[in-house]
């Protein structure tokens, strides 16, 4: 049954008006013709009362030895009946037809419907055979018999049927037109509520997390008097506080991004200096106290990881600067090779597996990025997941986009980490165990370069299952 009904509110509420309008004039028709019936039952009563049953009473007078052997039809109706029962059995029934009587045909039916007529002198109901139906009254006759008058109900059926099919007609014709006049109303009247509907429809459709975006403008016509009005108002100081929220967001991570590549460019010539001085002091000729010699490479490792945080930062602050990336032809499938075989170098233990197709797969990229964030993904395979762990990488390729998948069949990651793992700073060591630092970037750099290449990058996780995938347009 719902599926029936329409599923906008200007088509339920056109079908309301339509519902109630029918069942009005169904309301008005059922009255009318019920009026009009008894209104002409009541006229035929009186009609039949006041004949005072003169044609049944001539029927009578025929069974008598001195009567002229003709019925009193003078001034009855066409159709009329006359009906005489003598000692319960019908002994005489004619009808009027053009001005002259006639014996009426009747079965055992008819005869058996005469003789029921009760002796009341009301008005009753009942059927003749090829002769529809007869209102009918019996009285008490002179010679202690019983005479029946009725006409017939041919007319007040007639009447009755005609105004039903006019009606009928009528009101047909003006649900129709109420319809679509309605129709047309209601969508007049909704019309503000159809544009506030449009309105959030193009918020929603808003990249709102990007950065900054353009809102729409106020809603016109935003009267809080009325109730479609007191939404648009509603919604235009929902979009105000909206858009200026997103201002100072913005704000805050332009200011945010600044300070991150300030600081990663200055601290470049510094971190650097301090790595020169380290390997100077550990290629002294002369003897180096141990403790000395150590604290010299604790500074130039600490100095390394350093270099590749802070290049790491400038990166991202580039990338979120919109900086264009190089587009060049490239060889994906050799970027995979070379991205693999130096993972292999750097974690033999590790079982690496290819997957590759057997054609060059060339695209419009920056190889450098690319090879970063491919390597990024395979560096995180190898050292959040132990010794002995395989690592497959796969290139797909179809009709609309390329994809890179990475899976390892490693400890996996938790599920409550998995919605913020391409965050800056997330790092799985609770959940991973690994033998090396790590700045906890790497996938939100991948992230980075994907989107720059307007792809997208997602994960799935569970025991013993691990998938990175990577997909860019053709």
């Amino acid at each position: 049954m719902r599926r029936l009904l329409p599923r906008t509110l200007r088509g339920q509420l056109t079908l309301g008006l339509v519902t109630l309008l029918a069942l009005a004039c169904l309301a008005v028709g059922v009255t009318t013709v019920l009026a009009l019936r008894g209104f002409l039952m009541g006229r035929l009563d009186e009609q039949l009362y006041a004949s005072g049953g003169r044609f049944a009473a001539s029927l009578e007078r025929e069974s008598e030895p001195d009567a002229d052997n003709r019925s009193d039809t003078r001034g009855q109706a066409e159709r009329t009946l006359g009906a005489r029962i003598t000692d319960g059995r019908v002994s005489e029934a004619a009808v009027v037809e053009d001005d002259t009587d006639r014996p009426l045909p009747m079965t055992a039916e008819d005869r058996r419907a005469l003789e029921d007529v009760p002796l009341d002198q009301g008005a009753h109901t009942i059927s003749l055979s090829g002769r529809g139906k007869y209102r009918v009254t019996a009285v008490r006759g002179d010679d202690n018999d019983t005479l029946i008058t009725g006409f017939p109900l041919r007319p007040v059926e007639e009447t009755v049927h005609r105004l039903a099919a006019v009606e009928a007609a009528l009101f047909a014709g003006a649900i129709v037109v109420t319809g679509i006049a309605g129709g047309l109303w209601v969508r007049v009247s909704l019309r503000p509520l159809r544009r506030v509907g449009e309105q959030a429809a193009e918020v929603a459709d808003l990249p709102l997390a990007t950065g900054r975006v353009a809102l729409p403008g106020p809603l016109p016509d935003a009267d809080p008097r009325t109730e479609v009005g007191g939404l648009g108002a509603a919604v235009n100081r929902m979009l105000g506080h909206v858009e200026d929220a997103l201002v100072r967001r913005q704000a805050s991570e332009e200011r945010l991004r600044h300070f991150a590549a300030d600081a990663s460019h200055e601290l470049r010539t510094p971190v650097a200096n301090i790595r020169g001085h380290a390997e100077l002091a550990l290629r002294h000729r002369g003897p180096v106290p141990g403790e000395v010699r150590h604290s010299l490479e604790r500074i130039g490792s600490e100095s390394r990881r350093m270099t590749h945080l802070v290049d790491d930062l400038l990166l991202l602050a580039r990338l979120d600067a919109g900086r264009p990336l190089e587009e060049r032809p490239l060889d994906l499938t050799l970027l995979i090779l070379n991205a693999t075989e130096d993972a292999r170098a750097a974690s033999p233990d590790h079982h690496w597996r290819l997957d590759l197709p057997d054609a060059p797969v060339v695209i419009t990229g920056d190889a450098h990025r690319l090879h970063q964030a491919i390597g990024n993904l395979l560096a995180n395979a190898r050292t959040h997941t132990p010794a002995g762990t395989e690592v497959s990488i796969a290139l797909t390729v179809s009709a609309a986009d390329i994809g890179i998948s990475v899976s390892d069949d490693g400890p996996g990651i938790p599920d409550e980490l998995q919605p913020e793992v391409f965050s800056r700073f997330v790092r799985g060591d609770q959940a991973r165990s690994r033998s090396t630092g790590s700045t906890g970037l790497g996938l939100a750099i991948v992230r980075a370069v994907v989107t720059a290449h307007r792809g997208t990058v997602h994960v799935s996780s569970r025991p013993g299952r691990t998938t990175f995938r990577l997909t860019l347009p053709r």
